[in-house]
């Protein structure tokens, strides 16, 4: 369809993330199913409500993702159609407040030393020694590892935001056995033809692994990332030190692992170094 692929192409020159860009474009092609035969163009403000509050009413959507959902129709409508429709009431107000499951210290070591296979297993020690979401360790290149100072250079995070990262002893000495068996060139976790490694392929090694280990919740990728900033808060770590690692805008989003103490972020040890 000529107004989806003209959506997807403005995300891309306006720099949106990838996983925006696949969130996104699976929101606008339901909202525009839902409306078949209508000209998205025809569609009035109350229109775009009325959908909403289906959504929300009687398919019983969860709060994030009617704010994703809202946010894919305010682009379409203001960005791409030009519409200026003002659409922020539809966001929700009140923050939904749900716990990450959080995996201990003894199953984090479970889970990785479940692992065989050293690429799978530097991909899963990078996300938990850094406290990285999947995308921004997959888009990891191989200069973004500076051992000499300890640091993992984060570029075009979650906001296409740049961060550095603490780079753990223990993970230097495991991504040196990686670089030595897999040589990557451009990406540092780069698939068997090349190029970057996919999320997918991370996800399904990581379900294998909780298996293999025995470990009976729900985790994913994610759940190493919430485990690590959980296991710095609970070494004494600052959490506004915790919010500049993690790079969160907002301290509220931080503060899920709640409780304040004092750090520096020179002095941080990674947790991965604890096993």
């Amino acid at each position: 369809m000529k107004l989806l692929n003209e959506f997807i192409q403005l995300l891309k020159i306006k720099r949106y993330s990838y996983n925006t860009i696949v969130a996104y474009k699976s929101a606008i092609k339901k909202f525009i199913h839902f409306h078949k035969g209508v000209d998205p163009e025809n569609l009035t403000k109350r229109d775009i409500e009325v959908y909403i509050n289906i959504q929300v009413v009687k398919e019983g959507i969860s709060q994030s993702y009617q704010k994703q959902m809202v946010g894919a129709i305010k682009f379409l409508y203001n960005d791409l159609l030009r519409k200026n429709y003002d659409l922020f009431y539809l966001y929700p107000k009140r923050r939904e407040l749900k716990l990450p499951v959080i995996l201990s210290l003894t199953e984090v070591e479970l889970l990785i030393d479940s692992v065989t296979n050293l690429k799978h297993k530097s991909i899963l020690s990078t996300i938990y020694s850094a406290g990285l979401r999947l995308e921004e360790c997959l888009n990891l290149k191989v200069g973004d590892i500076d051992s000499e100072n300890n640091i993992i250079r984060v570029r075009s995070g979650k906001g296409n935001k740049d961060r550095n990262v603490l780079l753990s002893d223990k993970l230097i000495v495991l991504l040196r056995q990686y670089y030595k068996q897999y040589k990557p060139t451009q990406y540092l976790f780069e698939g068997q033809n090349g190029g970057k490694y996919s999320a997918s392929s991370v996800q399904s090694f990581m379900r294998a692994a909780l298996n293999k280990s025995k470990i009976k919740r729900h985790a994913t990728p994610h759940t190493l990332r919430h485990s690590f900033a959980s296991h710095l808060l609970e070494s004494g770590t600052d959490i506004r030190v915790i919010q500049e690692i993690l790079g969160h805008n907002d301290i509220r989003t931080t503060q899920i692992y709640t409780h304040i103490s004092s750090a520096n972020i020179k002095s941080v040890k990674s947790p991965f170094d604890s096993f």
